[in-house]
């Protein structure tokens, strides 16, 4: 198994080579990645009321595969 140090290097030594594509690529994936971590203290207020709410009632909420037959039957998908 490679090392951080190693894998680090990789990547380093393969970005000064890369073409524009694949640069832009990998910059879509930084942004995504530091989207997903900046999380606002908005949402955050959110989640933290979503899960209080569960904690509260755990059996009110609905299991994935029902909320998808939910949305297949009202929105007419197939799969």
């Amino acid at each position: 198994m490679e090392s951080t140090v190693d894998i680090k290097k990789r990547i380093h030594d393969f970005i000064d080579h890369a073409d524009e594509r694949i640069l832009r690529i990998i910059n879509a994936i930084i942004s995504t990645e530091e989207n997903e971590e900046a999380l606002s203290s908005k949402h955050q207020k959110i989640l933290d009321q979503r899960l209080e709410e569960h904690q509260k009632n755990p059996n009110s909420g609905k299991s994935w595969s029902e909320v998808k037959n939910s949305l297949k039957e009202k929105h007419g998908l197939y799969q």
